[in-house]
């Protein structure tokens, strides 16, 4: 038997096949190949110079430089390979189509360990567009409030241009280049630092990453100018005004009849009021109460501006009397108002005073004050509405109305309780 076990060799062999073969089973059961996906990996793309040598630029399109990636290795390899080993490039040179290049996958560190390593999608989707350039104003615009006394004058930037350097579908949409600055509590002329912001038609803040410019990352300045500030007087000539004939102007009124302006000290000193010519109203011939819009940034002296740019209009209120007779204003407020039904509660439809014309000799029409003699009687009306009701004045003898006065009355049913 001993014999037999030492000289079979056919069965020796036979034995250390199956014993392989058993070594080979037992391993692949205990570390099998298995796969892994890795989402979220990050493509790099190689020789991009290459069409920035042709003043071209490219885009990645419909999300493609993000990717998941799927290994194949054994178990124990597996479990050892992190995200952080994984490079997917895209290499321009390798690219067809004129939008498609294939993702390659390296594993640092694990060459040759792997099966496989593929990735989804398989491939880094671009668009190739013209590089171009443009060179574009910017505009100076300020936050905040200056101090008291101040307004803001002057913005301007430094440079007052820059050029832009970039995709041209990207450079088409830019609309205007900003440059803000914050001036809150500024007192004094004053230099500040500026990011340029730009904007398309539709007022969107447009994305820079894919952008260049000449000045970099130093920005703009932006020189800002104050002004201090000064109320003055408004004086109109009301002489271009022309009546009809058996007319003449009772009063003329202006709202505001003054008004802040801004400026430097020097431009300031030269400045006591702001005139409105006669020339302004010629060609107006008026025969009743007329209000005229003044727009005042007309009549600015150089150097002068308003302290507010929005308070720049001006009304002139121009009453007109007929020969023998007074033009009076009679405040709402000072009508009496009688028989109103306790059930009502009652206001005007408008607030501004009423022009009455009351015919009389001269010393009777000076002496006469109507805003103690007017009266409205709410007698006839019983229902909720909007009325026009007569006005009745008590006038003296010898003195008469030339035409009636009527205010507009609401009457509103008071609520329970009210």
């Amino acid at each position: 038997m001993k014999e037999i076990l030492k000289n079979n060799l056919g069965l020796k062999l036979l034995a250390f096949l199956f014993a392989s073969l058993l070594w080979l089973i037992v391993v692949n059961i205990d570390n099998p190949v298995v796969s892994k996906t890795f989402p979220g990996i990050p493509v790099i793309v190689e020789h991009s110079e290459l069409l920035t040598e042709q003043k071209k630029t490219y885009q990645i399109v419909d999300d493609t430089q993000i990717v998941n990636v799927t290994v194949s290795a054994k178990r124990r390899t597996l479990s050892k390979i992190k995200a952080e080993d994984l490079v997917v490039t895209a290499d321009i040179k390798e690219m067809y189509l004129d939008s498609q290049i294939p993702l390659e996958v390296a594993i640092i560190g694990y060459e040759g360990s792997y099966e496989s390593a593929t990735t989804n999608p398989r491939n880094l989707q671009i668009q190739i567009e013209e590089n171009v350039s443009r060179t574009s104003n910017i505009t100076p615009t300020a936050t905040g409030e200056v101090r008291d006394g101040y307004v803001l004058g002057n913005l301007q930037t430094d440079p007052e241009t820059v050029t832009i350097n970039g995709p041209e579908s990207l450079v088409d949409r830019i609309s205007k280049v900003v440059a803000e600055v914050d001036v809150s509590g500024l007192a004094e002329d004053t230099t500040l630092a500026s990011q340029l912001v730009f904007y398309d038609e539709d007022n969107n803040i447009i994305d820079q990453t894919r952008l260049a410019n000449n000045l970099g990352n130093f920005g703009v300045n932006v020189i800002v100018t104050l002004y201090e500030t000064r109320r003055v007087p408004i004086h109109v000539d009301t002489s271009g005004i022309a009546v009809k004939e058996g007319h003449s102007i009772s009063s003329v009124k202006l709202a505001p009849d003054e008004i802040e302006i801004a400026g430097s000290d020097e431009a300031l000193n030269k400045v006591d009021s702001i005139e409105v010519p006669a020339e302004e109203f010629e060609g107006s011939i008026i025969n009743s109460r007329t209000d005229f819009n003044i727009d005042l940034v007309k009549f600015l002296p150089d150097g002068i501006q308003l302290a507010d740019s929005m308070a720049n209009s001006m009304i002139v209120t121009v009453a007109i009397e007929r020969d023998g007779t007074k033009n009076f204003e009679l405040p709402i407020g000072s009508i009496t108002v009688t028989n109103l039904d306790e059930d009502f509660r009652m206001s005007y439809g408008k607030t501004e005073d009423l022009e009455v014309h009351v015919r009389g000799t001269k010393d009777k029409l000076d002496g006469l004050n109507i805003e103690r003699m007017a009266v409205i009687d709410l007698e006839e009306y019983k229902k909720a509405g909007t009325y026009t009701v007569p006005v009745q004045l008590e006038l003296p003898e010898g003195c008469s109305l030339e035409e009636k006065v009527t205010v507009e009355v609401i009457l509103e049913k008071k609520e329970n309780g009210g």
